[in-house]
C-alpha cells in the first residue's frame, strides 16, 4: 500500500474500500447510522473517466446513513467523515456495483474513485411526523436486531439535561407505554422502540414529547422545555406481539391490561388508561368475526370489547379538554355490538350533547328512558335536551328576525332609491316632450287641478291624452 491509495477502512481489512483525506473536517464528530447526510461528489473509473458528479448538477446530493441507500463502500467511508473533510475512496467491485457494473456508464467489476465533501449532517428524525421533535445520534451502536415493543419490560441508563444543566441520573426499570409512571417522558420511549440491546443514543426531544406545557416539578424541569437525554439500552424482555397469540392469549392478556387501564382510571391516570384500553381493542379487535375461532371465544371478545369502548367513551368525557369526538366514536362502537346498551346510549349522549347535537343526543336519552322509566339521570338529560334545543330555536328565530329586518331595510333603501331614478328619468322625459309636438294646449294648461293633485303637488299624472302632467 503507499501514500496515494490511502488507509484500508473495510472492516474485514481486505483493503475492499481505502481513503485517502485531501481536507481534515472539523471537529471529531462524524454522522451514524440514521443521520440525513449532505455531500459534494465526483466518481471516476480507474482511468479517469467521470461518470457521474454533483457538483457538475450543482445539487447536493442527500441520503440517510445506513439505510442501504448507496453503494456498501458510502456507508463505510461516509460515517468515518468530518464535517467539511474532503476524501477520495477507492472501492473495489463487491464494495461497489459488482459483477454487473452499472451499465451504461460503469462496466461490470470496475473498481471505483469518488472524490466525497462532507457539508453537514442531521440527526435521525424518530418523531412520527418527522417534524424533528424526536432526534437520535447513536454514540455507541447496539447489538442484534429486535428492539422493544409496547409492553416490553425495559432496563435503561439516562441521563438528561435541560439548558445544559443535568437534573435526571438513574438507572430504570418499566413497561414501555407506561414510562409516566417513572418520569420518564414519551420521546424516551418512542425512541427506545428503535434501540437495539447495549445501544447509547444522544436525544434531542421537543416539549411535546417531553414534558409539553406542564413542565415536570419532580425533575425541576420547567413548561415547554427542550430536553436532552444520553440514553443506553441495557436490557429488555420483549412483549409477545398480539398475531403470536392464539385466542386464549388475546384473552388472557386483554384481562390484564384492561385491569391495569381501570386502576389507571381510578387514579386519575387518563393518558395511561387510554393506552390500555386501546391496547384491549387492538387484541380483539378481529375476534369477534372470526369463524376460527371458538363461539364461547368470540363471545368473550365481544364482551371485553364492548367494555373498552365504553371505557374509551368514558375517559374522554373525564379528560381535559374533552374530546366529544372520540367518546362518541367508541360509544357508537360499543353500540354496534349491543344497540341497547344503556352506558352506551348515555355516553354517546353526552358526548352528542358536547357537540351540539341535541336532537341526536335527545334521541339517546329518551331510548334509554323508554328501557329504564326509572332511570332519573337520563330524565334529567332529556329535560336539559329539550332546554338546549330551545334555546337553539330562540336563537335561530332571532337571527333570522334581524336577518329580516336587514333585508326589509336593505329592501326599503333600494325601492326608495329606484323611486328617486324612476322620477329623475320621468322629469327629464317630461321636459322633453314640453317642447314641439308635445306642448300643452291652452286648455290643459288651464286646467284646475283635483283635490288629490292639490294635496299630491309632486306627483306626476297622465291627462286624458296620454301625456304626462307635473302639478
Amino acid at each position: 500500500m503507499t501514500v496515494d491509495e490511502g488507509v484500508d477502512i473495510s472492516k474485514a481489512g481486505d483493503r475492499g474500500v481505502l481513503k485517502r483525506i485531501i481536507k481534515e473536517g472539523e471537529g471529531t464528530s462524524t454522522p451514524n447510522a440514521g443521520c440525513q447526510v449532505t455531500v459534494h461528489y465526483t466518481g471516476t473509473l480507474l482511468d479517469g473517466t467521470k461518470f457521474d458528479s454533483s457538483k457538475d448538477r450543482n445539487e447536493p446530493f442527500e441520503f440517510n446513513l445506513g439505510k442501504d441507500s448507496v453503494i456498501k463502500a458510502w456507508e463505510i467511508g461516509v460515517a468515518t467523515m468530518k464535517k467539511g473533510e474532503v476524501c477520495v475512496l477507492t472501492c473495489a467491485p463487491e464494495y461497489a456495483y459488482g459483477a454487473k457494473g452499472s451499465l451504461p456508464k460503469i462496466p461490470p467489476n470496475s473498481t471505483l474513485q469518488f472524490e466525497i465533501e462532507m457539508i453537514d449532517w442531521t440527526a435521525e428524525d424518530l418523531s412520527p411526523n418527522k417534524n424533528k421533535s424526536i432526534l437520535r445520534y447513536i454514540i455507541e451502536q447496539g447489538s442484534g436486531v429486535d428492539s422493544p415493543n409496547d409492553g416490553s419490560v425495559v432496563t435503561v441508563e439516562l441521563e438528561g439535561k435541560f439548558d445544559s444543566k443535568v437534573f435526571d441520573t438513574r438507572t430504570v426499570t418499566f413497561t414501555l407505554g407506561e414510562g409516566s409512571e417513572h418520569n420518564v417522558c414519551e420521546g424516551i420511549e418512542r425512541a427506545l422502540e428503535k434501540f437495539l440491546k447495549d445501544e447509547k443514543s444522544h436525544l434531542t426531544i421537543q416539549p411535546k414529547y417531553a414534558f409539553k406545557s406542564e413542565g415536570n416539578k419532580d425533575l425541576g424541569v420547567p413548561p415547554n422545555a427542550v430536553v436532552e437525554y444520553t440514553v443506553k439500552l441495557v436490557s429488555f424482555e420483549k412483549a409477545k406481539e398480539s398475531w403470536s397469540m392464539d385466542g386464549d392469549e388475546k384473552l388472557e392478556q386483554a384481562k390484564i391490561v384492561k385491569e391495569k387501564g381501570t386502576d389507571y382510571f381510578k387514579s386519575s391516570k387518563y393518558q395511561l388508561a387510554i393506552k390500555k384500553y386501546k391496547k384491549v381493542v387492538s387484541l380483539l379487535e378481529d375476534m369477534p368475526d372470526n369463524t376460527s375461532e371458538s363461539e364461547e371465544d368470540q363471545s368473550k371478545a365481544k364482551e371485553l370489547l364492548i367494555s373498552a369502548h365504553l371505557n374509551l367513551a368514558l375517559v374522554y368525557l373525564k379528560v381535559t379538554p374533552i374530546h366529544y369526538y372520540e367518546a362518541r366514536d367508541h360509544a357508537s362502537k360499543a353500540l354496534k355490538f349491543d344497540s341497547k346498551n344503556v352506558k352506551g346510549l348515555f355516553r354517546r349522549g353526552q358526548a352528542l350533547l358536547g357537540l351540539g347535537e341535541a336532537e341526536g343526543a335527545i334521541k339517546d336519552f329518551q331510548a334509554i328512558v323508554e328501557m329504564e322509566p326509572q332511570n332519573k339521570a337520563a330524565a334529567n338529560q332529556v329535560l336539559v335536551c329539550r332546554n338546549t334545543l330551545q334555546k337553539q330555536k330562540q336563537r335561530e328565530k332571532q337571527m333570522y328576525a334581524n336577518m329580516f329586518d336587514k333585508f326589509a331595510k336593505h329592501d326599503t333603501q333600494v325601492e326608495k332609491q329606484r323611486a328617486k331614478e324612476e322620477v329623475d328619468v320621468i322629469g327629464e322625459k317630461v321636459g322633453e316632450w314640453g317642447k314641439g309636438e308635445g306642448e300643452w294646449t291652452d286648455e290643459q294648461r288651464d286646467r284646475k287641478p283635483t283635490e288629490f293633485e292639490k294635496e299630491n303637488p309632486n306627483i306626476l299624472l297622465l291627462d286624458k291624452d296620454g301625456q304626462f302632467e307635473n302639478m
